[in-house]
């Protein structure tokens, strides 16, 4: 470690205060986010604390950190850095950040998580020079700034596929444009002469001409899944296989999954009826909650919390991600239940949908397809770069990792 960095208390370089009391009812709208444990809840018309600044959640969400580049209103809920006493802002929000976890060990509430700020105060730390805590701040956020262009590409990505899926397969713009003598917007010759020029009736109103209406269970299968005996441990020992529950797309931010929590041995695989399901598969949780969506990147089984769908159906998993996009509501309404909503098997397959030739459906997957790509290889990179974060942020943190070593290691993470 530096001999620059010296021993001292967390609260003698940076003052916790208790947030303020805001109910809904008296929030007006505005500009300014009301931070809470969770992080932004909501927003109001006047700030109470000026930018940038570091909040932790209080009560609640014991242990979470955020940093707030503009003026915000701290929620009660929450402890708020009221003095960095000269200490770097963004360095501060790392520090917290990579202690997230002694933080909330320090949980003093009973039915309801709550941190004191009087027990953090008297923590002592290693703490580095203002120089030295630039340099940290910065290494580190050129790291989430990259992770978070990223992950913006990506829903520009992903709101570009859902808007041509909507223009083609709700909208019908290419064949409204044909019925006005008028050629489809942004469409070559070729893929306009797949659409037709008028419509027609069906049980869904009016579709074009020559497109079929068709339960969802004719034209994909649907599979479940399952969970292995937990006490039996050469199900879960040595596990090779991803198996995954609804909580692994909790907090996806895009569309695909690349990795689950948990993996099973070849005897745990074989416990579950549809197996290992291959690379390709959109998968959609059925419960707690309905509507989980994503495509998954690697072979897996899964457990009884989803509607699997694998390729090889008439309609692609990419088409059919976007079209349970769209008609997420149709398929919430078909679920029941007394403890928790759930959609079945036996419910989503009947589910009317419209089915389009194969040309345009082929065309479709071909332009939203090299899309999707992208996509994959942008947050395949955005997760590799948060492992990167993830390893070097207590290191560095600490002192026990030299600067000069981490731009190293970043550089080859981003080249």
């Amino acid at each position: 470690m530096s001999s620059e960095w010296i021993r001292t208390t967390i609260g003698e370089q940076a003052t916790l205060q208790r947030g303020f009391d805001i109910t809904k009812a008296t929030q007006r709208p505005g500009p300014i986010p009301v931070v809470s444990s969770a992080g932004i809840s909501s927003w109001h018309d006047t700030a109470m604390v000026s930018g940038p600044g570091v909040v932790l959640g209080r009560k609640g969400v014991v242990g979470s950190v955020h940093f707030i580049k503009e003026d915000y209103w701290p929620h009660d809920t929450s402890l708020w850095v009221k003095d960095f006493h000269g200490n770097d802002a963004l360095f501060v929000y790392y520090f917290f950040l990579a202690h997230a976890k002694e933080l909330s060990a320090l949980d003093v509430g009973s039915a309801n998580p709550t941190l004191n700020r009087n027990h953090v105060h008297p923590i002592e730390v290693s703490w580095p020079t203002p120089e030295e805590q630039c340099k940290i701040a910065r290494i580190l956020g050129l790291i989430d700034d990259r992770i978070a262009l990223l992950r913006e590409i990506n829903a520009t990505l992903e709101a570009i596929v859902q808007a041509l899926f909507k223009s083609w397969f709700v909208n019908f713009d290419p064949v409204r444009a044909k019925q006005e003598d008028r050629p489809p917007e942004g469409m070559d010759a070729v893929t306009a002469a797949l659409f037709p020029d008028g419509f027609e009736e069906s049980e869904l109103g009016l579709v074009p001409i020559g497109w079929q209406v068709t339960p969802v269970g004719d034209v994909i299968e649907s599979v479940g899944g399952g969970t292995p005996d937990t006490k039996e441990a050469s199900y879960w020992e040595s596990g090779e296989y991803c198996w995954t529950t609804p909580k692994d797309l909790s907090g996806i931010q895009s569309p695909i999954l690349l990795d689950t929590e948990r993996k099973l041995s070849a005897k745990g695989v074989a416990k579950i009826s549809s197996g290992l399901l291959p690379a390709g598969t959109l998968l959609m949780s059925s419960r707690a909650p309905i509507g989980y969506l994503a495509i998954a990147q690697i072979p897996l089984a899964i457990n009884q919390g989803y509607i699997a769908m694998p390729p090889g159906g008439q309609l692609s998993p990419l088409f059919m991600l976007f079209w349970c996009k769209q008609n997420m509501e149709a398929i919430k309404a078909r679920a029941n239940g007394s403890t928790f909503m759930e959609i079945s098997k036996k419910a989503f397959r009947p589910i009317p949908m419209l089915v389009p030739p194969s040309p345009v459906h082929e065309a479709f997957v071909n332009i939203a397809g090299s899309l999707f790509e992208r996509l994959v290889e942008n947050e395949k990179q955005a997760q590799t770069l948060s492992s990167l974060r993830d390893t070097l942020l207590p290191r560095l943190i600490s002192g026990q990792l030299r600067l000069p070593d981490a731009t190293s290691e970043i550089d080859v993470a981003l080249a």
